[in-house]
């Protein structure tokens, strides 16, 4: 039986590099930088080449200041292990480059982040077959399923129109039919939602937004929960069988994605987000306070003819993500009157910054059909039911007395 006590999540957090001998005292996991690791015996290199013993063989593959985040990062999804990369979109990447072949079929919620979307596109001209649904409804899901069906990949809460899919009987379907299922949770965070509760077999985080919280440093992560049986999946490489049954998706994602293609975090990226991670309940928090007030202002104007946000009653699904989520997260988006042009508003804000971001201490905002989707085309834009006048907003820590006025200000015109 362990003996380490059990504590709550951000005191988790603040102690994690702790649990372990740390150099020279130090209370946070220093800043390895050295490329290669030297060993006294050349059979110890061979046996960490081999897998037969735990060590470090070059930067690219690991790093012991990357390993302290990657297992901060494990404990705050209660998790079995992390994989941490240079940017969340690696870490989406590495999922379908390590875990995929030609012929598999992939269903996917069709309210994706853009660079998500983007790369559906690229894979599906690799040969994987993405059937994009509205995962609102878990039957639509089901409705897509097919004998090459090999994961379910899924967002929290969809940026920027908040749509929230339906966890819960997605995470049911999967464990039903043998499914890998996959949950992007940067738009709730750890501290918000966990989806190892909903059945979520491998956890997706940007580690540029809320986790380090500040806007100055990229990463992503991926986080197995343990819940899924590799055993049974078909695209694991011989030579990775060869290990427990529980390490099998791991160590293929590390040695394919990671080893091969290179997307490696820095150490001192890792020692930087780190640090953020330590205060993000205290951030998120703050965070969803002001996203809540300032949703209830706009939805009360009748210069906005709609405000995008879980938190409000008139959300669709409001009732789920009260079921499901800690709080309602940080981010929003609302629209304009058409006499109401959404740049002159934008521009008379004096505090938010217009800016493309997400999770940051300040509050950020961008027009987003203009900007981040304005790539896919009008058709797409409106089949997620994003207007030209939509603006999204990331909600910071700032004086909420403050926010509510620059807001509520630059609606007169």
């Amino acid at each position: 039986m362990s003996t380490i006590p059990s504590y709550g999540f951000t005191t988790t957090i603040l102690h994690s590099d702790r649990q372990k001998e740390i150099e020279h005292g130090s209370v946070h996991k220093p800043v390895h930088t050295s490329v290669m690791y030297g060993y006294k015996d050349a059979r110890d290199l061979a046996a960490v080449f081999q897998n037969k013993q735990s060590g470090y063989r070059y930067g690219r593959q690991g790093n012991p200041t990357v390993s302290a985040l990657e297992e901060k990062i494990t404990k705050m999804e209660d998790g079995f292990a992390t994989i941490a990369f240079a940017t969340g979109m690696a870490a989406i990447g590495a999922v379908f480059q390590a875990l995929l072949r030609q012929g598999d079929h992939l269903v996917s919620s069709s309210f994706l982040f853009g660079n998500t979307n983007s790369l559906w596109q690229t894979i599906g001209m690799q040969g994987v077959d993405v059937s994009m649904v509205d995962a609102t409804n878990a039957d639509n899901v089901a409705n897509a399923i097919t004998s090459s069906t090999r994961m379910v990949f899924v967002e929290t809460i969809a940026n920027p129109r908040t749509q929230i899919a339906d966890l819960k009987r997605i995470g049911e379907l999967c464990r039903a039919r043998g499914i890998l299922f996959v949950v992007d949770n940067t738009m709730t965070s750890p501290y918000l939602f966990q989806p190892k509760t909903v059945g979520a077999g491998l956890v997706i985080n940007s580690l540029t937004k809320s986790i380090a919280g500040h806007g100055n440093v990229l990463g992503g992560a991926l986080t197995d929960t343990g819940l899924f049986d590799w055993s049974v999946y078909p695209n694991i490489a011989g030579n990775f069988r060869k290990q427990a049954a529980q390490m099998h998706g791991m160590a293929q994602v590390r040695a394919k994605a990671l080893r091969d293609f290179g997307a490696s975090l820095s150490p001192d990226a890792a020692h930087q987000i780190a640090i953020g991670a330590e205060t993000i309940a205290l951030r998120t928090e703050r965070e969803c306070v002001n996203a809540l007030a300032l949703a209830e202002m706009l939805e009360a104007d009748p210069r906005v003819t709609a405000v995008h946000y879980p938190g409000l009653p008139s959300h669709p699904q409001h009732g789920l993500a009260s079921e499901l989520f800690r709080a309602y997260g940080a981010l929003f988006s609302f629209e304009l009157k058409p006499e109401i042009d959404c740049f002159d508003y934008l521009n008379r804000l004096k505090l938010a910054i217009n800016a493309t971001h997400l999770g940051d201490t300040r509050t950020l905002v961008i027009p987003v059909a203009h900007t981040i989707f304005f790539e896919m085309g009008a058709e797409r834009r409106a089949e997620m039911g994003i207007a030209d006048s939509l603006i999204r907003v990331s909600v910071g820590i700032e004086d909420t007395q403050d926010l509510l006025a620059d807001f509520g200000n630059a609606l007169v015109q």
